[in-house]
C-alpha cells in the first residue's frame, strides 16, 4: 500500500468519499455523514488528508484529519479531528485501516495537536473496535456534529505524554 497526500477534493478522494457516504447511508437508513466539510479544512499545516493506493494504482482507503480548537460543538483546545477513515470492502483485514490511523495521528502530532478525537457510530462497529485497539477512549462528553445523537459514540486518544 502506498499513502499520498491530497487534497479532499482530488477525484479519487471524491470517488472513496461517495462509497463511505453510501455505506453510510446503509447502516443508518439517513443520507450519509452531513458533517459540513472543506477540502481545505485538510490543508496542511491545520489538517491532512491521505489517500491509500494498492500496487494497481487503485484508491483503497482514505483518511484525513483537521485541526478543532475549543468552540460551541465541545471540542477542546490542541484537538486534531479524524474524518472520513474508510476502507473500501475488498481492502478490508488487511491492516490498511490501522496504518492510515498511524500516519494520520504521526502527522497531527508533528503539527502540534494534543488530542486526537472522532466521531463514529454504533452500527460500525468494527470501526469502535479499531479505535479502542489503537488506545482511544469513549468519551463521556459529546462532541461534533453528532454530538445530540443517541447513536454517536465520541472517542479521544492523547497524541503526547503527560
Amino acid at each position: 500500500m502506498n499513502i499520498r497526500p491530497r487534497r479532499f477534493d482530488h477525484p479519487d478522494a471524491v470517488k472513496l468519499n461517495d462509497q463511505v457516504q453510501l455505506e453510510y447511508a446503509e447502516r443508518y437508513g439517513d443520507e450519509g455523514d452531513v458533517t459540513p466539510l472543506d477540502p481545505a479544512m485538510f490543508d496542511p499545516p491545520h489538517g491532512l488528508y491521505l489517500l491509500a493506493y494498492d500496487e494497481q494504482e487503485r484508491p483503497v482507503a482514505t483518511g484525513g484529519w483537521r485541526t478543532q480548537d475549543r468552540n460551541p460543538e465541545g471540542y477542546e483546545d490542541g484537538d486534531a479531528e479524524i474524518k472520513r477513515m474508510f476502507v473500501i470492502p475488498e481492502g478490508r483485514g488487511r491492516g490498511l485501516a490501522r496504518r492510515m490511523l498511524a500516519a494520520l495521528e504521526e502527522d497531527a502530532r508533528a503539527a502540534g495537536r494534543v488530542r486526537m478525537v472522532l466521531e463514529t457510530g454504533d452500527q460500525q462497529p468494527e470501526a469502535v473496535a479499531l479505535y479502542i485497539s489503537c488506545g482511544y477512549t469513549v468519551c463521556e462528553v459529546k462532541f461534533g456534529h453528532y454530538r445530540t445523537y443517541d447513536s454517536s459514540i465520541c472517542m479521544a486518544k492523547p497524541l503526547r505524554q503527560p
